[in-house]
């Protein structure tokens, strides 16, 4: 993942790489020499910023350490790039929200799979109406990575590590914020994980619809896109994504010869998004957004919303309640 972020920096003429960080120094410098640097290099986030004098960091630490790095390279003087998830926890999360509000500084999170020539045709279709007034929202996320490492470590590898991203996406999607959610988290047989690595989700969104979440990091066979498949259910019909192919929409069209029916329309989208895809296409809004003086897309105030999902997920799961967001 690092690699993404240093080329993208590599590659734009306004950006100077000044400092690689890393614990181990070793290894920072292993990734100069692969991308023949002639930066510094460093054990510490402190010593780099203040040697160097930079102004904006990208954090791309495991999520044990993204508190730490970004408060403190934010009172530090710089604006922060993180990955998701933003912290360990929704107390981390606040603090470092807080921390960008008190030094003015700008904290962005990567929500690369909101950067998709497909999805941002979903998220037109749904916002234009074209179904009704949104009514029910699901998801289906079914894979089987070996990554090894932290993650097969995780208690809740799936929800803390991935569903963020889908849970972001649903957002995207549909415009709304969560009110409240239930939801049962579980290791089925087989799994090579620790942790629980499936997960099912009811979530109350603020719009009044229902956003249904089914995932799993250890369903062997018959996998879905990493997008997730998408259905959205609206008052006049109901839109399609299988995450890997243009969205499309079956909507009800008025039968003239007999007024108490009707018969399905099939409707196609456009592509309207002229933007890069992926993490370039997230850290180009990143850059707009910090050249321009607003806040980005996934600025972390917006954020806060996405991984206050995952965090009241967990917590219903490990109580067995269903979890408000306002209490």
């Amino acid at each position: 993942m690092a690699n993404i972020w240093v080329e993208y920096a590599i590659a734009r003429k306004d950006v100077e790489i000044v400092a690689l960080v890393d614990v181990v120094q070793d290894t920072a410098k292993k990734m100069a020499e692969k991308y023949q640097l002639a930066c510094q290099t460093f054990s510490d986030i402190t010593s780099a910023i203040k040697e160097t004098e930079a102004n904006l960091v990208f954090d791309v630490t495991i999520p044990e350490s993204h508190n730490d790095i970004t408060v403190k390279a934010l009172n530090l003087g710089c604006d922060v790039f993180g990955e998701k998830p933003m912290g360990t926890s929704m107390k981390e999360a606040l603090m470092m929200v807080e921390a960008a509000k008190q030094t003015g500084k700008k904290y962005n999170v990567m929500q690369n799979r909101r950067y998709n020539s497909q999805i941002r045709e979903l998220h037109h279709l749904v916002q234009s109406g074209e179904i009704g007034e949104q009514g029910w929202i699901t998801a289906d996320f079914f894979l089987d990575p070996h990554f090894g490492g932290f993650r097969e470590k995780m208690e809740s590898p799936l929800i803390l590590d991935m569903a963020i991203h889908t849970f972001d996406q649903a957002r995207f999607i549909s415009g709304a914020n969560p009110v409240s959610v239930y939801c049962h988290e579980f290791n089925p047989t087989g799994s090579w994980y620790d942790g629980n690595a499936s997960a099912i989700c009811i979530f109350e969104m603020d719009n009044g619809m229902v956003f249904n979440y089914r995932g799993s990091w250890s369903a062997i066979g018959a996998p879905t896109s990493w997008e997730s498949a998408w259905r959205v259910i609206g008052s006049k019909g109901t839109a399609i994504w299988d995450g890997a192919n243009r969205p499309f929409a079956e909507i009800a069209s008025p039968d003239e010869s007999n007024p108490s029916h009707y018969k399905v329309k099939k409707v196609e989208t456009t592509s309207k998004w002229s933007g890069r895809e992926g993490h370039f296409g997230c850290l180009d809004e990143m850059f707009d957004a910090l050249i321009e003086g607003r806040k980005a897309e996934t600025d972390c105030t917006d954020n806060l919303h996405s991984i206050s999902m995952v965090y009241k997920a967990i917590e219903s799961a490990q109580t067995g309640k269903k979890i408000y967001f306002n209490r």
